[in-house]
């Protein structure tokens, strides 16, 4: 199962380390100050993850309710992380709901892009 999906255990332990890292690690890395690229960020990592699942399963993935019911563990993945940084005071994060929806909204935007290129895919 590991070697199955390596790559996305991969993209999700990366997403878990930024998640759980202290905000303060990202203040000091000199970004360019761009108003919300934080729920950029968050659609991005989140798009990322659920098209390498997608990649990763494209032979078994063969209809829409397979590809939805997938679709699950990055939502619930990142709805754990949007908990765990709202419960643990440590490591200086907040969740907010906000970010949730831009998670959502990577993971929607995954699913409808693989489903408008779904037909004109080929083996």
């Amino acid at each position: 199962m590991i070697r199955k999906n390596k790559f996305s255990i991969i993209v999700a332990v990366v997403i878990l380390f930024l998640s759980l890292t202290s905000s303060h690690t990202f203040g000091r890395a000199g970004f360019i100050n761009i108003p919300y690229i934080d729920k950029m960020a968050h659609f991005g990592f989140y798009f990322l993850f659920m098209s390498v699942i997608i990649i990763e399963h494209i032979k078994t993935l063969n209809n829409t309710r397979l590809l939805i019911l997938s679709a699950l563990i990055p939502f619930c993945f990142g709805s754990v992380i949007e908990l765990l940084q709202s419960g643990i005071q440590i490591i200086n994060r907040r969740g907010e709901i906000l970010d949730l929806m831009f998670n959502t909204a990577g993971i929607s935007a995954a699913l409808f892009l693989w489903l408008f290129y779904k037909p004109y895919y080929r083996e």
